[in-house]
């Protein structure tokens, strides 16, 4: 067996370990899949958990994401083992295999792989986030945003086709998984940031 092949592997096992019910668990707080949302992410653990267990669940789905991508650089050159960690990583947020393949939406964990994978990328994306959420007040079209800027952030900065795949089949699942906001935003019907 070429040993390389099991670095999306081991960056799937490490995506699917959630920042939110961890931290939730070791705060005492209530499990984030049956509060507001349901959604096991920081948005909705800052709703109910407040701030510390909110950037505690950030800071540790920007990082699994992060780690997947520069263990793999680490150990190999090969830059489609290196984009399909980054995307693995992603998927075990997503589908993550030790809490009933029931995770969250992927956004601080996809802004974790493509800081890891070219930094201009990640700083571009964190201010696309940053000036639609000021702009107008919900996280979920800031991040849709930010999905959609990926590819053509990656098509521009990072050389090779394994990355420019990789960031399309991230944006596109991003968009998937925010289906429920999009409805929501074209109702009017959207949680605005700090309400």
């Amino acid at each position: 067996m070429n040993w390389p092949y099991l670095l999306p592997v081991a960056a799937y096992l490490l995506g699917s370990v959630s920042s939110a019910i961890v931290v939730a668990r070791l705060m005492g707080l209530r499990d984030p899949r049956q509060v507001g949302s349901r959604n096991p992410g920081a948005t909705n653990i800052l709703r109910y958990g407040g701030k510390v267990a909110a950037v505690l669940t950030l800071l540790g789905d920007v990082l699994k994401g992060a780690l997947a991508v520069l263990a793999a650089r680490a150990l190999t050159a090969d830059p489609g083992i290196i984009a399909l960690s980054g995307f693995l990583a992603f998927l075990g947020h997503l589908f993550p295999v030790y809490f009933g393949f029931r995770g969250g939406k992927g956004v601080a964990t996809a802004f974790g792989v493509w800081l890891a994978v070219s930094p201009l990328v990640g700083l571009l994306l964190a201010g696309t986030w940053l000036l639609v959420a000021a702009l107008f007040r919900y996280s979920s079209l800031a991040a849709l945003t930010a999905a959609l800027a990926v590819p053509v952030y990656v098509w521009w900065l990072v050389p090779g086709t394994p990355y420019l795949v990789a960031g399309v089949a991230i944006s596109a699942a991003l968009i998937v998984r925010h289906r429920s906001n999009i409805r929501k935003l074209l109702a009017g019907k959207e949680t605005r940031i700090g309400k």
